[in-house]
């Protein structure tokens, strides 16, 4: 785990980072409510290929994104060993299918760097820039935008 001295914690970000294949990612921790083990999804029908289906969490239907598909890597084929990350972004709640949450880091905002020119534009929609963090590369990932079909030309919103 990440830490920083006491006078920096005003300008500090805590983030839960996990893993996609073999890269890692990671999130705001104000926008996770919880980590649970994989539950089989109830498929739903003409969504797009990154929605795996729907779970029940407390009485509450909760759509589950396989968020490596969504951020254009293989579909996940998803076992006992995988997670969902339960987050929310303003109303909205979606949980995240990814291999396995590694760690809780604690940044300042001058450790995140800003993403790579050479990435696609879709990829810099989707993160919000790259930390260095104990020699391990960690892509910060926005979840506004994850969250948020991107329209397409003559699509209705």
């Amino acid at each position: 785990m990440t830490h920083v001295n006491e006078h920096d914690t005003a300008s500090s970000n805590e983030l839960i980072a996990f893993r996609l294949g073999g890269q890692e990612f990671c999130v705001d921790i104000m926008s996770v409510r919880d980590i649970r083990g994989w539950t089989p999804t109830t498929p739903l029908p003409h969504s797009p290929d990154y929605v795996k289906g729907v779970i029940n969490l407390r009485g509450s239907v909760l759509p589950v994104i396989d968020l490596a598909a969504r951020l254009g890597f293989s579909s996940t084929e998803p076992t006992a060993r995988h997670v969902i990350i339960v987050t929310q972004v303003g109303t909205q709640s979606v949980g995240l299918l990814v291999d396995a949450v590694s760690d809780i880091l604690t940044i300042t905002d001058d450790k995140i760097q800003p993403t790579p020119d050479v990435a696609s534009a879709l990829a810099r929609c989707f993160m919000k820039g790259v930390l260095a963090v104990e020699g391990r590369m960690i892509s910060l990932i926005g979840l506004d935008s994850v969250l948020h079909t991107h329209p397409n030309p003559g699509s209705v919103n």
